[in-house]
C-alpha cells in the first residue's frame, strides 16, 4: 500500500514555528538582553522608525541621535534593529555600506571612550560596610552581605541577584557559589569560591548572618525588604536595585556627587583593581571573574592598580 504523501504547504505561505520552537529560541538569550532590545526598539519607533526600514532611514536615525547618545548605545540600537528585521524575515539595513560609513563617521567624530564607573576597592568597601551597619538590622545584614559577596565574588549585578540558596555549598574555609547563567556562559554557568577572611568584614560570615536572620532556606538569596524591616517576598532583587543600594549608601557615606560615579559594576571593577594591585596572577583573577580574555579583564583594572607597575629602567 502506497504511503500517503504529505500535503504540500500553500504556495507562498511560510509555516509559522511552533510554540515549542519559540520557547527554545527565546531561551537562547538572557532575559536582560531581550529587555534591552525591547527598550532599543521602543526608542527607535518613538523616533518614527518602522520595521522594515531602509538603510537611509536607519542612517538618518543614527545621525540625528549621534550628539545625545553614546557610540556604544547607537551600536546596540543597530544590533536590535538588525535582529528585528531578521525576526520578520526582512533584509537588514544594518549591513548596508551607508549605515556602516555613518557609524564610522560618528565614531571618528565622537570617539569611542566608554564611561567608566568608579571601582570600589578595599578601603571603599570597608567604608560602605561601616555605613550600612547603621541601618535597621535586617536591611543592614542584607546590604552588607550584598556588598561583601559582590566584591569578593567579582559578580556582575545580574549574577549577584540570581544567586539561589540551593547553589551555595559550604566548606570549612569558605563558600562555593554557582551562578547558573552568566553573560558569557549562558549554558554551563560559572562557579566562584569565596574564602573566609580573617578580618571582621568577612563575606562568608556576612552571608551566613543574612541567611540566618532572614530565614531563607531556598530560592533567591537577596530579596526586597519593606519599610518594616521585613523580607517582603520570595522574589529576587532586580539588578537595578543593587546599583541603587550602592548609590544610596555612598551618598550617606560621602556625598551625592561621589555616588554619581558608582554603579552595580563598581564591585566587580573593584575586585579586579584590588587583586591586580595585590599582585594576584591574571589567570587567578580570570578564574574568579569568568573573563575569557585578559584584554577584556584589563579594562576593569583602574589606573589605581596600574600606577604600581614597576619601572624596568
Amino acid at each position: 500500500m502506497a504511503r500517503a504523501k504529505p500535503k504540500a504547504a500553500a504556495r507562498g505561505k511560510v509555516p509559522e514555528p511552533s510554540a515549542q520552537v519559540n520557547l527554545y529560541t527565546h531561551a537562547a538569550l538572557a532575559e536582560n538582553t531581550y529587555r534591552s532590545y525591547r527598550a532599543d526598539m521602543q526608542h527607535f519607533k518613538a523616533a518614527g522608525g518602522t520595521i522594515p526600514c531602509t538603510a537611509v532611514q536607519l542612517a538618518e536615525y543614527l545621525a540625528s541621535h549621534a550628539a545625545t547618545l553614546a557610540v556604544a548605545t547607537l551600536q546596540h540600537r543597530i544590533i536590535a534593529i538588525h535582529r528585528a528585521h531578521l525576526d520578520v524575515g526582512q533584509p537588514s539595513p544594518a549591513l548596508d555600506p551607508l549605515v556602516k560609513r555613518t557609524m564610522q563617521g560618528i565614531r571618528r567624530t565622537r570617539g569611542t571612550a566608554q564611561r567608566r564607573v568608579k571601582a570600589l576597592v578595599k578601603d571603599d568597601i570597608i567604608e560602605l560596610v561601616l555605613t550600612a551597619e547603621k541601618q535597621r538590622p535586617m536591611k543592614a545584614a542584607r546590604d552588607i552581605a550584598l556588598i561583601l559577596v559582590g566584591f569578593a565574588g567579582a559578580f556582575r549585578r545580574s549574577e549577584l541577584v540570581s544567586i539561589l540558596r540551593e547553589d551555595i555549598a559550604e566548606f570549612d574555609h569558605g563558600l562555593e557559589i554557582h551562578i547558573r547563567r552568566t553573560k558569557t556562559q549562558q549554558e554551563a554557568g560559572h562557579t566562584v569560591f569565596i574564602p573566609c577572611a580573617k578580618s571582621a568584614r568577612c563575606p562568608v560570615k556576612a552571608l551566613k548572618h543574612w541567611l540566618a536572620l532572614s530565614g531563607i532556606a531556598s530560592g533567591a538569596v537577596f530579596r526586597r525588604i519593606n519599610r518594616h524591616d521585613q523580607v517582603a517576598s520570595s522574589d529576587a532583587l532586580t539588578a537595578q536595585s543593587v546599583a541603587l543600594m550602592l548609590k544610596s549608601i555612598t551618598t550617606t557615606a560621602k556625598d551625592a556627587e561621589a555616588a554619581k560615579s558608582v554603579a552595580g559594576h563598581s564591585l566587580r571593577a573593584g575586585y579586579c583593581t584590588e587583586a591586580a594591585g595585590a599582585g594576584v596572577p591574571t589567570h587567578v583573577i580570570m578564574d574568579q571573574t569568568g573573563h575569557r580574555s585578559s584584554a577584556t579583564l584589563s579594562k576593569y583594572i583602574r589606573p589605581l592598580a596600574r600606577r604600581k607597575t614597576p619601572s624596568l629602567l
